[in-house]
């Protein structure tokens, strides 16, 4: 099988992304990106899927400030599994959203794509939740997990984590 004889030996291709530094989330009814730092910040990207160039040439400058900071570039088409870990500080919220989309900043030929969307009632305290979606993936388009809230006021998303795992398809 000449075709997958590459896969055979790289077996799944991982990008695992953290954050543990507060991203202030608007509540204006809208959906956003969570940002990543880049190098040492990272879990684990030893395919490249997320970094400081992106494959289009754009070079992101501050990752706090950037929505492309928040971008997994798919380094093989494929099934992918994707993982998310979201964790916001208690508030007085009614509803918390989240979900993983394609090409969340229009900068392919492809429509962006919404997909494993949660609208989540919120639990006393502080509000933890992981989520995981399985999809097709390919290095044109990129991904991203988005969150959006409605406590009347900005709130801190005090710790994400973002994980693309690419099986052969």
């Amino acid at each position: 099988m000449s075709g997958t004889s590459g896969w055979l030996s790289l077996g799944a291709l991982v990008c695992s992304l953290k954050v543990d530094v507060n991203q202030v989330i608007p509540d204006d009814g809208g959906y956003h990106i969570v940002r990543f730092p880049f190098g040492s910040g990272e879990s684990s990207d030893r395919w490249e899927m997320h970094q400081v160039q992106q494959p289009d040439g754009y070079v992101v400058t501050n990752w706090a400030a950037d929505d492309r900071s928040g971008l997994i570039w798919p380094a093989r088409s494929g099934w992918g599994h994707l993982y998310a870990m979201i964790q916001w500080e208690s508030g007085p919220y009614t509803e918390l959203r989240d979900q993983y989309v394609r090409d969340p900043l229009g900068l392919t030929s492809d429509p962006m794509n919404t997909t494993a969307t949660d609208h989540r009632p919120p639990s006393p305290g502080m509000q933890c939740f992981t989520k995981s979606h399985g999809i097709f993936v390919n290095p044109s388009v990129p991904l991203a997990l988005r969150v959006g809230q409605n406590a009347g006021r900005p709130v801190n998303l005090v710790l994400a984590e973002f994980k693309l795992v690419i099986y052969e398809a």
